[in-house]
């Protein structure tokens, strides 16, 4: 269902700067404010107070609707020196070492494509759209490791609600970042910019979240700063980093790994223990978290979130359609 009387970006209802006594508290400081008066709208419970003083880094935000990983969450360290951001290096440890290059401000979104309401959107915007949410996920890469990682943000759905997709809009496109003189490092055999897809209804899912920190602060350049997808039942690469637009569209987009490696990398790529790779199983994955010697757990359907998602693909042979 499309959304009623959709609020707009207005910059007239931002907090104005000059209110703020320093560069540090600028953004934060926009965010508590405007998202109290969110909340009284709606009668949400407080995420903060009007004038609360935030360190340049943290985010705001409140418990998630949905119940945490029972699981060790893996160490921020851990979760942010070992990556996969091609665009900054193929070893895990290049995009903490590269990514610094990244200019996080100023960053705009564009919805365009299939919508109602196309719009550029300022990074400060989004944040301040919706009160944020703490949501620890599994997270699974296609490579056969794993984490769990306290992301923050709030579902995809309501930015997409806000652009008020067409009725012949299938699926949702996700563009990331591109500039050759910040992303030097990378591979020349992917043709950039990186694009990732979904289709509607996976997109609209509660589960799926636009995220805009990790651990209580922003996220780190090499996690995908300052705005990416994360989508905790498919593998890692369907959850586009850096996002620039969002295209509604009515045909399956292309991707870039499934044009790259199509054998290996599916449109769906939902997490399947049955399925392997052709270069290695899926069936157990080598969970990244406080143990100091590595240990495998075994691979969950759809990651664990079967309960959430399986009925997204009701009467799909998961085989054929990885």
């Amino acid at each position: 269902m499309l959304l009623k009387n959709a609020p707009e970006f207005r910059s007239s209802e931002v907090t104005p700067r000059e209110k703020f006594l320093n560069r540090r508290n600028l953004i934060f400081g926009g965010l508590a404010a405007a998202g109290l008066l969110y909340e009284a709208r709606k009668k949400l419970p407080p995420i903060g107070t009007p004038g609360i003083a935030f360190a340049a880094n943290k985010l705001p935000s409140r418990p998630g609707s949905f119940p945490a990983v029972n699981e060790t969450v893996t160490p921020k360290q851990k979760a942010i020196t070992y990556n996969n951001f091609y665009e900054f290096g193929t070893d895990k440890r290049d995009p903490a070492d590269h990514a610094g290059s990244l200019h996080t401000r100023p960053w705009t979104v564009t919805l365009e494509g299939l919508c109602n309401n196309p719009k550029t959107v300022g990074i400060d915007d989004l944040l301040r759209y919706r009160p944020l949410e703490d949501r620890t996920y599994r997270f699974r890469c296609v490579e056969a490791w794993s984490m769990v990682i306290p992301w923050v943000g709030y579902s995809l759905a309501e930015l997409i609600k806000f652009a008020q997709p067409k009725a012949q809009a299938k699926y949702v496109e996700f563009i990331s970042f591109f500039d050759p003189k910040q992303e030097s490092d990378a591979p020349g055999m992917i043709q950039w910019p990186y694009r990732e897809g979904l289709r509607m209804d996976e997109a609209m899912h509660p589960l799926t979240l636009l995220t805009f920190g990790s651990y209580g602060e922003t996220l780190e350049n090499q996690q995908g700063a300052p705005v990416r997808i994360i989508v905790p039942w498919k593998y890692g690469f369907k959850s586009a980093k850096s996002v620039t637009r969002i295209r509604f569209v009515a045909e399956e987009p292309a991707t870039t790994w499934d044009t790259l490696s199509p054998s290996e990398y599916g449109f769906y790529s939902n997490v399947n223990p049955q399925r392997d790779e052709p270069r290695w199983s899926q069936a157990h994955e080598r969970r990244i978290d406080t143990s100091l010697l590595p240990h495998t757990v075994p691979t969950l359907p759809f990651n664990g979130y079967a309960e959430q998602v399986a009925g997204l693909y009701k009467g799909m042979d998961l085989i054929k359609n990885y």
